[in-house]
């Protein structure tokens, strides 16, 4: 292609696949149309079509999520932009990289009934903007924003005017080079001082975040080296499962006897981690403790809670050499980790089945049972709702890369799409989605269809209550008519059914018996509707 002309839509496409990029997200449109085309007919590549413009997007950081890989989305101008505001958000929070091709009017055509500001729009996101400057840029501008979305960590939105699209270019290859700075251990009186308070701890704690989860084995030998207990954040989810140092979550997930032990605590030592107010339950756990923070990235340190000492280093290198000192000194194991072992620190109380209203399912059993019966190497995502905090708690993952949350911007109905990207990029393994029934007719019977076309290998669980859950317990608690909360939804098994996919509803135990069955048989994206009492469901540990 490179030695012959060919259009700038034609550029563009290309010069998306010239950086091994197989797979692009979208709602075509006027703007955008013949590049997506050309994307799956003349480059070879995997285009999936999304309902709504928004959900290409979040399809898009999914995929990012899975793979590793700068996930590629494209919409047409005006509305199709607008529609991906709230995705786009998601993404700048989450820290995805991806890039969205936009189509924009015409610029010869001022008065054009889509014509917007589009990079005062994506400004207001907080996600990058790049200009495609002339069509012989094209090529040039792609590779750019691809390398932005990387080194900057958020959407990048390509900004195409689609006047351009039909113009004559002659193709030419533009990739350029990312290699993340090379991994580091501190030194220095910080770094001493750091020391010194981990060889003083008594009681000392390891917490590791997402971003340690490449150094489970560094933590470890770190851990067993002191006699630490292992906790992790949310997003660190799995990384210590089945060790007998774990107490499973730091922060307000954690269970009771977690509690226990980090009140103990003299010393937190905290991997890849923010420190969020959720995992410090706003600074409470962290009272009257000594806390160091070790991270890669600097922007990371200090954005929720002040540590005492400070490493932006890496998180396996540190964890050797924090032991390597302790060694040199002689520091003696504290013993601390030895108190709990035998203990089942990180397990929650197992629910009642008979603990439920006629026609309802007991949550708390419901999904004790299912984290038992689901697909063992699964990838988990969960839309926003006040459930989610109890299926964090009891749905376990293998690891930390396998557990997805979807509402970073605390924004319901944005997980059926999220799933569809995380399929797309593991097509050989299974996602299972956990969504309310809010959040499910917000933004996933639309895309459930998409997950049906696309032959995703899908096991939707639809917590079902009938009302805006968290609403619905506030206007509750307030002895307030809570009617408009509640929601009488058509049978989401049965839609499921329609959209060409597979249902089940659960009212009983005996029902949900039949649903883990069906999941087993499943021959493409099922639901599995659990039908809830509104009064009844655990309330958010947060």
């Amino acid at each position: 292609m490179s030695d012959q002309k060919s259009y700038m839509h034609q550029s563009i496409a290309q010069a998306v696949h010239d950086h091994g990029i197989d797979t692009m997200f979208g709602l075509v449109g006027d703007a955008n149309l013949f590049m997506a085309n050309h994307f799956a007919t003349g480059c070879g590549g995997t285009f999936v079509g999304a309902a709504h413009e928004g959900g290409s997007v979040l399809m898009a950081q999914a995929y990012t999520q899975v793979t590793g890989q700068v996930g590629v989305a494209t919409v047409t101008q005006g509305p199709g932009l607008t529609n991906c505001f709230t995705a786009l958000k998601e993404g700048v929070i989450a820290r995805r990289p991806m890039i969205l091709l936009c189509g924009d009017t015409p610029v010869t055509v001022p008065f054009h009934p889509q014509n917007i500001d589009q990079r005062e729009v994506v400004k207001a996101t907080g996600a990058g903007f790049e200009q495609v400057r002339s069509p012989e840029t094209a090529s040039h501008d792609v590779a750019t924003a691809l390398y932005r979305a990387r080194s900057e960590r958020r959407p990048i939105v390509v900004n195409i005017p689609s006047d351009f699209m039909w113009a004559e270019v002659k193709h030419t290859k533009v990739v350029f080079p990312f290699d993340r700075p090379p991994s580091v251990i501190t030194e220095g009186t910080l770094h001493e001082e750091a020391i010194g308070m981990i060889a003083s701890a008594k009681r000392p704690l390891i917490l590791a975040g997402a971003g340690a989860a490449g150094a489970k084995a560094e933590l470890i030998a770190l851990a067993e080296r002191m006699e630490a207990p292992l906790a992790t954040t949310l997003k660190g989810t799995g990384l210590f499962a089945d060790h007998p140092y774990n107490i499973g979550y730091f922060g307000t997930l954690s269970t009771d006897k977690a509690y226990d032990v980090i009140a103990k605590s003299d010393c937190v030592i905290a991997f890849g981690a923010w420190l969020h107010f959720f995992t410090t339950d706003r600074g409470k756990l962290l009272d009257g403790k000594r806390v160091i923070q070790v991270n890669n990235d600097a922007s990371d340190v200090g954005a929720f809670y002040r540590p005492d000492a400070t490493l932006v280093a890496d998180a396996g290198l540190t964890a050797n050499n924090i032991s390597f000192w302790l060694n040199e000194a002689e520091i003696p194991p504290t013993g601390f980790a030895k108190e709990i072992e035998g203990t089942d620190v990180a397990s929650y109380p197992k629910g009642d089945p008979k603990a439920a209203i006629e026609d309802c399912i007991n949550f708390e059993y419901a999904l004790d049972r299912l984290n038992d019966a689901l697909p063992k190497d699964r990838i988990m995502l969960t839309d926003g709702g006040r459930y989610i905090t109890e299926v964090w708690c009891r749905i376990n993952v293998p690891d930390p890369s396998s557990f997805h949350m979807s509402d970073n911007f605390a924004a319901i109905g944005q997980g059926m799409q999220q799933a569809i990207g995380a399929a797309k990029g593991a097509p050989n393994r299974p996602v299972v989605l956990f969504t309310g029934d809010g959040g499910f007719m917000m933004g996933g019977a639309n895309e459930f269809n998409t997950a049906v076309r696309e032959n995703c290998d899908l096991i939707v669980i639809v917590c079902n209550d009938s009302a805006y859950g968290a609403e619905h317990i506030q206007m509750k608690d307030r002895q307030m008519d809570a009617s408009i909360t509640e929601f009488n939804w058509p049978s989401f098994s049965e839609v499921a059914k329609a959209f060409g996919g597979q249902g089940v509803t659960v009212t009983s135990p005996e029902e949900l018996e039949k649903a883990i069955a069906a999941i087993a048989s499943r021959t493409g994206p099922i639901i599995v509707e659990l039908k809830l009492d509104p009064n009844n469901v655990p309330r958010m540990r947060m």
